[in-house]
């Protein structure tokens, strides 16, 4: 059975390993998506236990809220899934603005929960910061809707660490979703001494590197949907990533696990970390990252990862 842990300070507890969703009906994200496969992927998600389902209005957009909120009633296991999903961005014309007003959030919410087929969203972020609305202000109505009864605990994403001081003024926020992976570990300097000092759970996104820590690309791969223009899968900088990965699957053999496994056994052990949302385009690895919990690694493995990748 797996523990729960607690998502800052509200009163949402969940299993530590989630599903991140954008290849759930993330039609703007990945070419050739297929729906039914998405709903698979929840449904295979839930029956195994995970819990924390992470989506957002953007994801589509709209349509993976959708597709969550379709297999989530269908299953009649809402009281057994955490929801959570993000505010934003406003599409206008087919183009994205960055809106945080009170006016965009409150309506967004009441969109959300409909999407959602729900009347209550587990954990409610703000995706992107704006450039006008004071970030407490915009934190503060979550805390209206929280009050309400709409959502449960409250979050940001891609926050900066001046915005997600301002708007944790008043103590509100729960969680911070950032980008975080063994290749991008600036996190652990400017983000996790603020948000283990003010217990707000850090949860990474792209733990895998968009699957470049998982052990299964070679080095003449090539790409044709948003990995193609990350720098860690460009030229030199691909080949070296590879190298490192290579030395994980020593371990990983050693274990008889996964490269992946090892990766986010890693991120489980460190201080700061207490909830992974890895994404998944297929049933199979939905059942594959639980395997995780597996993974006991020592604290020898522990530094030869961190040293590999400092």
């Amino acid at each position: 059975m797996m523990k729960k842990v607690q998502l800052g300070s509200s009163d949402v507890y969940v299993h530590p390993i989630g599903l991140g969703t954008n290849a759930v009906g993330g039609h703007n994200l990945y070419p050739n998506l297929n729906e039914e496969t998405g709903k698979e992927l929840i449904r295979t998600a839930i029956e195994s236990g995970i819990q924390l389902i992470d989506t957002a209005l953007m994801y589509g957009p709209y349509r993976s809220e959708e597709l969550i909120g379709e297999v989530v009633k269908d299953m009649g296991c809402r009281e057994n899934v955490a929801i959570a999903t993000k505010i934003g961005p406003k599409y206008v014309d087919q183009k994205m603005t960055m809106d945080n007003s009170p006016e965009f959030l409150r309506d967004e919410v009441d969109k959300a929960l409909q999407r959602l087929q729900t009347d209550y969203i587990d954990l409610m972020y703000l995706h992107y910061p704006d450039e006008h609305t004071p970030k407490d202000e915009a934190v503060g109505v979550l805390k209206e809707l929280k009050d309400a009864g709409k959502i449960r605990a409250i979050g940001v994403s891609n926050f900066s660490p001046e915005q997600l001081k301002e708007a944790n003024k008043d103590g509100y926020v729960d969680v911070l979703q950032g980008q975080y992976n063994l290749l991008e570990r600036e996190a652990e300097q400017i983000y996790f001494p603020y948000t283990r000092e003010h217990n707000i759970s850090f949860i990474p996104y792209f733990p895998l590197a968009s699957g470049l820590l998982t052990g299964k690309y070679k080095r003449d791969d090539q790409f044709d949907d948003l990995r193609a223009s990350m720098p860690h899968f460009q030229g030199e900088a691909f080949a070296k990533n590879l190298e490192k990965v290579e030395q994980i699957r020593q371990i990983a053999v050693a274990k008889n696990a996964e490269v992946a496994h090892i990766v986010l056994a890693w991120y489980l052990a460190q201080d700061g970390i207490d909830v992974i949302i890895p994404g998944a385009k297929r049933a199979d690895q939905v059942k594959s990252n639980l395997q995780t919990l597996d993974v006991h690694l020592t604290p020898g493995e522990i530094q030869v990862i961190n040293r590999l990748f400092s």
